[in-house]
């Protein structure tokens, strides 16, 4: 590891903190271009922790979070949010270290981030006097007020405005309601999309990166689907806390499914050799897209009967 006071530490230290700042600023600034920088902000934090180790790596986030707390007008919840993108990073690497298979390295990373959020979100409550409820209740009214703003900028016909309006409240309601499972798939997703971009990235820059094998053969373990169809179940019985249940394992369970129909898109891109400029405009289209979403977990869960990639056949033949 380089001495921190040398000059190519620093200067690049200094970069890392800041690109993290700039994809902290394009991720507040920039709605539809802030859902790709998210995504990208625990990379440089990687990075930084491969090449300056422990100490090094965690001046870069814990930088570029102090630069962060003017624009957002003071230390506010919203802080939280770019904690745990850049806490993902550091220990993801961390885990990389451990050289667990991928399945345990996104649980445990996400596990982590969860843990770090609810123990940030205790003491947040503690401190202002507010109960968890309150806090989950305002940071999603104010989301949702956030999000009307943005249709009428956007020139929304004033109807479908009002009818949003309208039902406001009943949105909030489930919202709120369904909030482990939003932070469940949040952190799962961000584990898995920055476990695939920061093999090639670790690697451009000649840094240890883990050997998973190839990902686009990866799917969910079979029993899962058990755990599906209970929490489908769960929907069908009366009363709205053993729905609510339901709903949130659904959720979770989508999430992992939508990995296995990334994957059996991606082992298609691959053997179809797709370019990559439209590859990446096919999954920006999935990303924006909610209806294409919800047909790549329909692959994921289906696959298991209809074998998309017809894997152990070729292996037979």
């Amino acid at each position: 590891m380089a001495l921190i006071g040398s000059v190519d530490t620093l200067k690049d230290m200094a970069i890392g903190i800041g690109v993290t700042s700039i994809l902290f600023v394009l991720t507040l600034r920039s709605p539809v271009l802030g859902f790709f920088c998210t995504v990208l902000i625990p990379l440089p934090t990687m990075l930084s922790r491969a090449k300056h180790g422990r100490y090094g790596g965690g001046l870069v986030p814990a930088v570029a979070l102090l630069t962060l707390v003017p624009m957002l007008g003071g230390f506010s919840i919203d802080l939280l949010y770019f904690f745990e993108l850049v806490l993902c990073g550091y220990v993801l690497y961390e885990l990389f270290a451990l050289r667990l298979p991928v399945e345990k390295t996104v649980v445990l990373n996400s596990a982590a981030l969860l843990a770090a959020g609810l123990f940030i979100v205790l003491v947040y409550s503690t401190m202002t006097g507010l109960g968890i409820g309150q806090l989950a209740a305002g940071y999603v009214r104010a989301n949702l007020e956030a999000s009307l703003r943005l249709y009428e900028s956007m020139g929304v016909p004033t109807d479908t405005i009002g009818a949003i309006k309208d039902a406001l409240d009943g949105i909030q309601y489930v919202l709120v309601r369904i909030v482990p499972a939003l932070a469940a798939s949040a952190a799962l997703f961000l584990s898995w999309t920055s476990l695939l971009l920061s093999r090639p990235l670790l690697r451009r820059f000649g840094l240890p990166s883990p050997d998973f094998g190839r990902l686009d053969l990866w799917k969910a373990p079979e029993p899962l689907v058990w755990s599906v169809i209970g929490c489908g179940l769960l929907l069908m019985v009366p009363g709205h806390t053993v729905k609510i249940f339901g709903i949130n394992g659904l959720l979770v369970l989508m999430t992992v499914y939508f990995f296995q129909g990334i994957a059996i898109i991606s082992f298609y891109f691959e053997k179809k050799r797709f370019p990559r400029l439209l590859r990446i405009v096919l999954y920006s289209l999935i990303a924006l897209q909610q209806l294409v979403l919800l047909v790549v977990v329909g692959l994921g869960f289906f696959d298991m009967w209809l074998n998309f990639r017809k894997l152990g056949i070729e292996k037979k033949n």
